[in-house]
């Protein structure tokens, strides 16, 4: 064994809680005790400052490059690998770039484009038909992953408690489905904000196609910008978008909401959430979600009552996030040959790693997801029990 392989090998046996293979120059290692679980097959040389550098970014830029390969199940292999996550190297100073990007409205605006701008046509090949990128609700086993985006939507507006001529806002609206939803079933007005040029003229096409044009808007605008206009909201919702704040942001984005929220208003909050304030996965913020970072549930709900917001309710829905990507990971296993065709294998094998490893971070309780209802000031207006 070269010098090399042995380092490699020897770095590989810190994850040896689980037993796979590692098939290296023509010869098979085996980590850890049991039988083996999955194999890892190396084509081509990891570099040793790579790996000392960033564990994620190392072994997931070579996964992509197909460098490295997995024999057999890609869940089982993430599973073993991301719940020794404390084993990973990462070297701060090195990845500064990644770690520590700006967070100023210009670089959030690119960063948000990256993702969300692939293109209406591609989402739609593996979204559900209403285009819902967050997760998703699943009140019975049985249900499709259509029928739990609609759970979703319908029980974050339950949530909400709307009634008629009500306006809400939503910040960072995606294609506007649950805008939608609420001005059919509510009769409210509602008010869609997004930075992403594709999401917004989907937008435009599904409010027009429903006959909503004087009850609907969403316009290509960052939420900070939201309260030059003078207005303010009965409810606002923000799904899925907290996310791209960026911590030195978060105190302004509930300030901002607080501002644009009348007394007594209920405000919900769905997010990805840590359990610590660290820095993000680097291979994620490299290749998937650029500036990315996840807010821990203590950070938000101190920063609520930083501001005029009381907590009345918390909701965890780890599980169903975990369901959630099951459904995209396999809608696109089921279009696969369709992306390669159009972007290339080593954007489609990025993305199987992006879904099926965040369905394992959900499945393992690495990361989870939290709807935090909050009022400005007190409403004692509202059910003195959960009316959802």
């Amino acid at each position: 064994m070269n010098i090399l392989d042995s380092f490699f090998i020897h770095y590989l046996h810190r994850f040896d809680k689980y037993c796979f293979t590692v098939e290296l120059h023509g010869k098979k290692y085996t980590i850890g005790a049991g039988e083996p679980a999955f194999e890892i097959a190396i084509h081509k040389d990891i570099p040793k400052r790579e790996l000392l550098s960033s564990t994620s970014l190392a072994l997931g830029e070579a996964y992509m490059r197909k460098d490295l390969e997995i024999k057999g199940d890609l869940f089982t292999a993430l599973q073993c690998m991301l719940s020794q996550n404390n084993q990973f190297s990462l070297d701060k100073s090195a990845l500064g770039r990644i770690l520590y990007t700006s967070e100023s409205k210009s670089k959030q605006k690119e960063q948000v484009s990256s993702h969300y701008d692939l293109g209406n046509d591609f989402y739609s090949l593996w979204l559900d038909p209403s285009m819902s990128y967050s997760c998703a609700y699943f009140k019975n086993d049985t249900d499709t992953l259509e029928e739990a985006q609609h759970n979703k939507v319908h029980y974050i507006l339950e949530k909400l408690h709307l009634q008629p001529q009500m306006t809400l806002l939503d910040i960072g609206c995606g294609w506007g489905y649950l805008l939608i939803e609420a001005a059919k079933k509510y009769g409210v007005k509602g008010f869609g904000c997004t930075l992403s040029k594709e999401q917004w003229k989907k937008g435009q096409e599904r409010i027009k196609a429903m006959g909503l044009e004087g009850q609907v808007q969403i316009e290509l605008i960052d939420y900070r910008d939201l309260e030059q206009s003078g207005r303010t909201f009965d409810r606002i919702v923000s799904v899925g978008m907290l996310e791209h704040v960026g911590r030195s942001n978060y105190p302004l984005y509930m300030e901002t909401a607080e501002h644009l929220l009348v007394e007594g208003g209920l405000f919900l909050l769905h997010y990805i959430s840590g359990h610590d304030e660290t820095v993000g996965n680097p291979w994620m913020r490299k290749y998937i979600f650029p500036g990315g970072t996840l807010p821990s549930l203590r950070e938000i709900i101190s920063l609520a009552y930083d501001n005029d917001f009381q907590v009345i309710d918390v909701e965890s829905l780890r599980r169903h996030y975990y369901k959630t990507l099951m459904c995209w990971y396999r809608n696109f296993q089921g279009v696969r040959d369709r992306v390669i065709a159009e972007k290339g294998e080593e954007f489609a094998r990025m993305w199987d790693l992006y879904l099926c490893g965040c369905a394992v971070s959900f499945f393992i309780g690495n990361i989870d997801v939290h709807q935090v209802l909050m009022t400005k000031g007190t409403n004692n207006e509202l059910p003195m029990t959960r009316w959802y």
